[in-house]
């Protein structure tokens, strides 16, 4: 129901506290703005701080010790010890530590930046205002300048497989299982599936990932790459059954049974497991929050429609940001989106080149990648040039006995200028920032490669593929 415009108290309402909403409300209070934000969870960071990219970093993490402690990892570097035991209340307690600190953090950020935080469900309810629902029942409605829509995604649902967070868990549940299972089998090999199969696979499951596309990784993934990553994985114990498509799923006799079908041969197998990860991607959140009700028009993906400014269609002071409008589902591009938003308000200019977005998968090694990817060049019909360097060929990776990997440089043949970065290494999700300012300021392959580096670091390999795509040849290899 619309409602009549309520005083208007605040130049801005956001609508969501992920990270593209409370930088959009940080950042809106630092430039002048009287800001609010809304949030409907207990606390502030919305998926990514609290079950999403923070958690699964600690556990990944911690994880990735453990494995090197249980495999012969440590023992190959000379490093012997006796009775190796996983505490795994202990190790949930450090990732629950870690997603504290940092939602603590961001509601001391808002009261030094006095952005007035209001807890509880907000639904647009006029053009001007914004109605929060509180966990007593209770409304408030804030009158506002402008709004700002940042309610981000949800995981995605797969038909006919009811999750209980159990033993059939989503993202979410995957982040607290309290024992590891003997055996698990993961539906989709994106990101997020990768992931999480690591950590449980390093804490002693049988994990096998099944995949409807006939390569891992997702989508934006450099083809050459995702098959490398692949290898790398299975020998650490991952299995992967492509080109399949999950049918159906029962509960039987305290196991799952999984009905998975060969899409080529079509040929019918049931796996079984303990605990089945349904990672089938995730959709943006925009149902319940008064668009509908507004006329305020989604896309056929429910994703909020905006122009460059992130305007919506039907009013001007209405934004949207982040994963409930088009492009990738990541927090930093909401970060950025939110920015630059805010800023849009003030008149300020807004731009934001999407080709410059970077992409991580953090396992280990890590896989990183901005800009395009061969197979996109090739579809194109751009004339490139590729440069790589192994990481074998690298002497820090050499001296860290952590040589799986590489780093492939796709430039213009005719200009020069860097158009892709694909990494796959240990420290991958670092070093592909330097690919990104390169990209951002249209450095050439050449500049990089004539930027002094420092010895031995393992970055120098990102220097050393551009050298071989400006030069023809690389140094050390």
């Amino acid at each position: 129901m619309i409602r009549n415009a309520a005083k208007l108290t605040h130049d801005l309402v956001v609508i969501g506290s992920g990270p593209g909403g409370y930088v959009a409300a940080i950042k809106a209070a630092q430039l002048g703005m009287r800001t609010a934000c809304v949030e409907k969870n207990p606390t502030l960071g919305g998926t990514c701080l609290n079950v999403g990219c923070i958690p699964s970093k600690a556990l990944l993490h911690n994880s990735h010790y453990y494995h090197m402690a249980h495999s012969n990892e440590l023992k190959d570097r000379g490093i012997h010890f006796d009775n190796v035991r996983l505490d795994l209340p202990t190790l949930m307690k450090q990732k629950t530590t870690a997603v504290s600190s940092l939602t603590n953090g961001i509601a001391m950020l808002f009261k030094q930046n006095k952005v007035d935080r209001l807890d509880g469900f907000g639904r647009i309810t006029g053009p001007n205002q914004v109605t929060v629902k509180k966990s007593d029942g209770s409304e408030e409605t804030i009158g506002a300048k402008n709004i700002l829509i940042a309610t981000g995604s949800e995981v995605t649902p797969f038909p006919g497989i009811d999750v209980d967070e159990k033993t059939i868990v989503s993202s979410t549940g995957a982040l607290s299982l309290e024992r590891v299972p003997e055996k698990m089998i993961v539906i989709g090999a994106g990101v997020i599936g990768l992931e999480l199969g690591s950590v449980w696979s390093r804490l002693g499951a049988h994990v096998t990932a099944v995949e409807f596309m006939s390569s891992i990784g997702g989508q934006g993934i450099d083809s050459e790459i995702s098959k490398s990553f692949q290898r790398i994985l299975q020998k650490q114990g991952l299995k992967f059954k492509l080109n399949t498509k999950v049918l159906k799923a029962d509960k039987v006799d305290g196991k799952i049974h999984v009905e998975v079908e060969d899409v080529k041969s079509n040929k019918r197998e049931t796996l079984d497991c303990n605990v089945l990860l349904v990672c089938v991607g995730r959709r943006p959140y925009t149902k319940g929050i008064g668009l509908e009700e507004l006329g305020i028009p989604l896309d056929d993906k429910g994703r909020v429609k905006v122009n460059s400014r992130f305007q919506t269609e039907k009013y001007e002071n209405i934004y949207a940001i982040g994963d409930c409008i088009q492009g990738p589902m990541l927090a930093h591009k909401a970060e950025d989106e939110g920015i630059i938003c805010v800023e849009g308000m003030t008149g300020a200019p807004v731009h934001i080149d999407y080709n410059c977005v970077p992409s991580v998968i953090y396992t280990f090694p890590e896989v990183a990648w901005v800009g395009k990817s061969e197979d996109q060049l090739k579809a194109e019909g751009v004339d490139y040039k590729v440069g790589k360097f192994p990481m074998i060929a690298n002497s820090r990776s050499k001296t860290n006995n952590e040589t799986d990997g590489m780093v492939k440089i796709l430039g213009d043949k005719k200009t020069d200028r860097i158009l892709g970065c694909h990494i796959i290494t240990g420290v991958a999700g670092e070093m592909i920032n330097e690919a990104v300012l390169a990209m951002e300021y249209g450095a050439s392959c050449e500049d990089v490669a004539r930027v002094c580096h420092a010895h031995p670091t393992v970055s120098e390999a990102f220097r050393e593929a551009n050298l071989a795509a400006y030069a023809g040849r690389a140094i050390n290899c």
